[in-house]
């Protein structure tokens, strides 16, 4: 033991061969024990416990590169994402993580900022690593060429072999003006997302639909396009920043304020936007009612607390890296191309009626 230890704290790292002789037992017995397999069962809890602790006493640590040869997997994934700010990534990565990690997979997250370039590089680059399979988060899979098994979460794309886990974008919208519509809203103005985000259009269609059905008439002066190249500050150029909310309601406000709501493409803008309202003079609800989308963990905190649609985000991201895993275990298998989630309006203090102006 004393020998053993000296060495594997030295230089020589300790390997599953060293780790059996020493325990005295095969190396598959050592293995199924570290491994948690369900044949370890069948393993008498006595050995069991030998074995983990002279792992840890040994500090052994397996050779992923050594299992995944005879796996043929390397036990982890590519995350591909736009951005890893607050709000929509850090909700949708919590779900990642924790389904990930249950299954004992490593993950290797690459941030692409809408640059085309990047969206065609990491990939290639992952795919080197070995990776097993992508996750895919607001980014469009049909412009990533691998051969690994892809889920993508709001990404809507209609490449094959794709899963894509999306929200009902119909549901939402209809939640969302409904609310305002039954609160004595007609004149509502829009914040349309950033042509690069794939949500955006499929919520822009949905939002002529239902507001089709309520019988509410868009007005094109008052519908903003989100523009993060235009919107955002040299210092901080990051479509998270709420900026990209403020800025457009500065310009809508010079315009106009023949509008008592507005309805924005998330709560990063609808905080930038709540803002920009308070310093133009106008209270928030009580001129103007905001109403954002996602729910991300500032919206309860904000003043005042923003009313949204909330993305079940967590629950996007524990399902994409299930199916995820699933795609990779069984790469025969037919899976669905889309898997569709329920939005759920949250009611808080920055929407009220129309009498209040």
């Amino acid at each position: 033991m004393g020998s053993l230890k000296k060495t594997a704290t030295a230089a020589t790292r300790v390997n599953l061969r060293m780790l059996a002789e020493y325990l005295k037992l095969s190396q598959t017995t050592v293995s199924l024990v570290l491994n948690d397999s369900p044949s370890a069962k069948s393993i008498p809890q006595e050995t069991r416990n030998r074995v983990i602790e002279a792992a840890k006493k040994l500090n052994y640590r397996p050779n992923y590169f050594a299992r995944s040869l005879r796996q043929s997997r390397s036990m982890s994934v590519g995350v591909l994402a736009p951005d890893l700010s607050e709000g929509y990534f850090t909700r949708v990565m919590s779900g990642v993580v924790e389904e990930l990690s249950a299954a004992h997979y490593f993950y290797f997250t690459a941030c692409h900022d809408w640059k085309k370039e990047l969206i065609a590089t990491y990939p290639r680059l992952l795919a080197e690593r070995a990776v097993d399979g992508f996750l895919l988060l607001n980014t469009p899979a049909d412009q990533i060429e691998v051969t690994q098994p892809i889920v993508a979460i709001s990404s809507h794309s209609p490449a094959e072999n794709v899963t894509n886990i999306v929200v009902d974008h119909h549901a939402a919208v209809s939640q969302a003006l409904t609310h305002l519509y039954q609160l004595g809203h007609r004149r509502i103005a829009f914040m349309r997302g950033p042509k690069a985000i794939p949500d955006s259009e499929v919520r822009w269609e949905n939002i002529q639909q239902v507001a089709s059905e309520l019988g509410l008439t868009l007005d094109p002066a008052l519908v903003v396009r989100l523009d993060t190249a235009r919107w955002s500050t040299e210092s901080d150029p990051h479509p998270m920043n709420p900026e990209i909310g403020y800025q457009p309601m500065r310009s809508l406000l010079e315009q106009t304020r023949d509008f008592t709501a507005v309805f924005c493409f998330n709560d990063i803008a609808a905080i930038g936007a709540t803002r920009a309202l308070k310093d133009a003079g106008l209270g928030v609800p009580t001129d103007v009612s905001v109403l954002g989308f996602d729910d991300i963990l500032s919206a309860a905190y904000s003043t005042p607390s923003l009313t949204t649609i909330r993305q079940p985000l967590a629950e996007m991201g524990k399902r994409g890296a299930q199916v995820l895993l699933e795609r990779i275990a069984q790469r025969d298998k037919e899976f669905p191309a889309e898997i569709v989630m329920q939005p759920e309006l949250i009611v808080r203090e920055s929407t009220g009626p129309i009498f209040l102006r």
